[in-house]
């Protein structure tokens, strides 16, 4: 039998984070001032974030350095595991070689915590008391209360509403780690007043939830906000998965023919793909493929344009360039919660348009299928937005069979699906939408 496991000792945890926009020779363009419509310069941002994170998200550099700190708090979980899935190999019956990053070994389950930890230190050093943030599924909200707690802060979560009742066990980690949580839309702001007003029974969206923590962090001086996907410094946190598995893969004595993550916001596709997207940008491996997979009732790449459009559903942040389906736009109630986000990173969006990437989407049904198959062969249940990738790394596999073709398929595991349980049960007694 093929090798299935390929492990880093903690000396190996990357030393930098790697900058895409360097190498990129069509950078995204610059997000605008709403009134103005002209590019927006760091003040804008100071309000809300802390200057460091602000340097990072202009930065030109190619690699930025990760802080002792931040590295040290790493070792906790990283380096994260690389596996051969032989065992899905066989139940399909493909040539294909498949390969998983496993992100779901640390105490919040999922990849968020690599930019949290992050985006906690560089407050912590220019004296945040709280940060205020949204979550969708729980994931993110789970991976930044934990980042506030070790560093002696304050985090306040505006969970979207059908999260906040399909999950609770997300809610409930997150009170643990110490976080207030608030359903959104709430009570707690003027916007979220607003939108009750108007839909008492509104499921609530990221953009809204988004809405309400900026509010939040823009009407208390001590009050910082924070972003778990989407903008370029969080892309940048990521790319420590992908650094890692550049030499995992190394170890494989392989090379992947195709990368594949989900898509919400972009973060986990960025933090997985990007360090391997420098080949195909530097022109030293052209043909690889790159495919974002993501929700067939939130298609922001597949089905969105490519327009300046705001974060948020109240319009308070910058204007964005991005593939989008309206900064309006309030999806489905599926249980991919993290993927529920009207837009795509600005970066990722960039990257689609240019023709380096592929995007691919799935129904639910599909995914949760693909995602139970997974578990009965792989033995970890997956994260409903990992399904995605799962989903997509299967259609592909099966491509290979098809064709006779043995391509090396690699994908993030970008999460467990342990505290998704819920969305298993409907799979399970067929009441899934």
């Amino acid at each position: 039998m093929p090798r299935r496991q390929f492990l880093l000792d903690e000396d190996q945890i990357p030393t930098r984070w790697y900058n895409i926009v360097a190498d990129m020779k069509e950078p995204p363009p610059p997000p605008l001032n709403p009134a103005t419509k002209e590019p927006i310069g760091p003040e804008a941002l100071a309000p809300i974030f802390p200057m460091e994170i602000i340097k990072q998200e202009v930065s030109p550099e190619r690699f930025i350095d990760i802080p002792e700190e931040v590295r040290d708090i790493y070792k906790i979980w990283r380096p994260t595991p690389l596996y051969r899935a032989t065992r899905l190999e066989k139940a399909l019956d493909t040539p294909a070689k498949i390969y998983y990053k496993y992100e779901g070994t640390n105490p919040s389950g999922s990849h968020k915590p690599n930019t949290a930890i992050a985006q906690a230190y560089y407050n912590k050093k220019e004296g945040t008391r709280r940060i205020s943030t949204e979550t969708g599924a729980g994931q993110w909200g789970s991976a930044l209360s934990m980042a506030c707690k070790i560093f002696g802060m304050e985090c306040t979560v505006y969970m979207v509403r059908v999260s906040f009742d399909q999950k609770p066990y997300r809610k409930i980690l997150m009170q643990t780690f110490g976080a207030e949580v608030f359903a959104s839309p709430s009570n707690h702001t003027e916007y979220g007043r607003k939108v009750l007003a108007e839909d008492p029974d509104c499921p609530g969206s990221l953009g809204i939830a988004i809405s309400e923590a900026i509010e939040d962090a823009a009407t208390h001086d001590d009050v910082k906000y924070s972003l778990g996907s989407v903008l370029n410094h969080v892309c940048l946190h990521q790319t420590v998965i992908g650094e890692e598995v550049r030499q995992q893969m190394e170890m494989a004595g392989e090379f992947p023919d195709i990368v594949i993550g989900c898509c919400g916001g972009g973060s986990n596709f960025a933090g997985f793909a990007f360090p391997f997207m420098r080949d195909k940008l530097t022109g030293a491996k052209p043909d690889l493929r790159f495919i974002g997979a993501e929700p067939a009732s939130c298609p922001s790449i597949t089905e969105g344009r490519y327009e300046y459009d705001f974060g948020d559903t109240a319009g308070m942040t910058p204007l964005m360039k991005m593939k989008t389906l309206g900064h309006d736009f309030v999806p489905p109630s599926i249980h991919a919660g993290g993927l529920r986000y009207h837009g795509m990173s600005p970066i990722i969006s960039a990257l689609y348009e240019q023709g380096f990437m592929e995007a691919q989407s799935a129904t639910q049904k599909e995914i949760f299928d693909a995602g139970v198959e997974f578990a009965h062969n792989e033995g970890i249940l997956p994260a409903p937005e990992s399904n995605h990738a799962i989903a997509v790394a299967r259609r592909e596999a099966i491509k290979c069979k098809e064709a006779g073709q043995s391509k090396v398929i690699c994908f993030n595991l970008s999460g467990h699906g342990m505290l998704d349980l819920s969305a298993y049960d409907a799979y399970n007694s067929g009441s899934m939408g």
